[in-house]
């Protein structure tokens, strides 16, 4: 039998604290695509890898890069892990209502068109819930520039969502989770992942078309 080159997740925590929400977020959502590929009956048996790589570890490395031009080996080997990776998982604090300049400065050191083609899952994390759109005028547009294809559903976390399990009218953090994680795992295996959310509840194995009005919900909500 021959040997099969598993499947490659990454992902990318700008958190700078220690523990970090930031960081707890890229975990889960990790995890979420982890739980979802090994679901899958059409992997042929693919293993899936898993990495966190944490951007406050490497803060003086990005630095010299930036004024150098030369990238440390630690540094060329993270790099190198997220152009490679299967599907990418991002995820930033809120600084000034936009991603971390530690985020953004990571990423400029990608050649733009490393990430052609790569699925992403894009997410942050802020005291409040009224920085949520920084996932669509911020994020979504930087990773459009990096000709990567970001997944319909992005993951917002303010304070007061952890360990919130939503209402009648919303879905709770973990349920969004796992709705990204899901499109993460579809998009890496193939699949197409159509701008239509998926419905609440991905293990329920049924795909559904939100209607407009709920997508529009989505939106304020992640």
């Amino acid at each position: 039998m021959f040997a099969t080159t598993p499947l490659r997740i990454v992902a990318v925590s700008a958190g700078l604290s220690q523990p970090s929400s930031t960081r707890l977020l890229a975990d889960r959502l990790a995890a979420a695509t982890r739980e979802r590929l090994a679901a899958d009956q059409d992997r042929d048996g693919r293993d899936v890898e898993v990495r966190v790589i944490e951007l406050r570890d490497l803060a003086v490395d990005i630095a010299n890069h930036l004024v150098s031009g030369f990238p440390s080996a630690t540094l060329r080997e993270a790099i190198d892990a997220v152009t490679e990776a299967d599907g990418l998982i991002a995820v930033t604090p809120v600084f000034t209502a936009s991603y971390s300049g530690l985020f953004k400065s990571f990423f400029d050191l990608i050649d733009n068109t490393a990430l052609t083609g790569k699925p992403v899952v894009i997410a942050a994390t802020g005291g409040t819930a009224r920085h949520s759109l920084v996932l669509e005028h911020a994020l979504r547009p930087l990773f459009a520039y990096l000709r990567a294809v970001t997944v319909p559903t992005s993951v917002y976390a303010a304070s007061e969502d952890w360990g919130s399990s939503g209402d009648e009218y919303t879905e709770g953090l973990p349920s969004r989770i796992r709705r990204a994680g899901g499109e993460l795992a579809s998009a890496v295996l193939g699949r197409t992942v159509s701008g239509a959310s998926r419905a609440p509840g991905l293990d329920d194995g049924e795909d559904a078309v939100v209607p407009f009005e709920q997508q529009l919900a989505d939106l304020r909500l992640d």
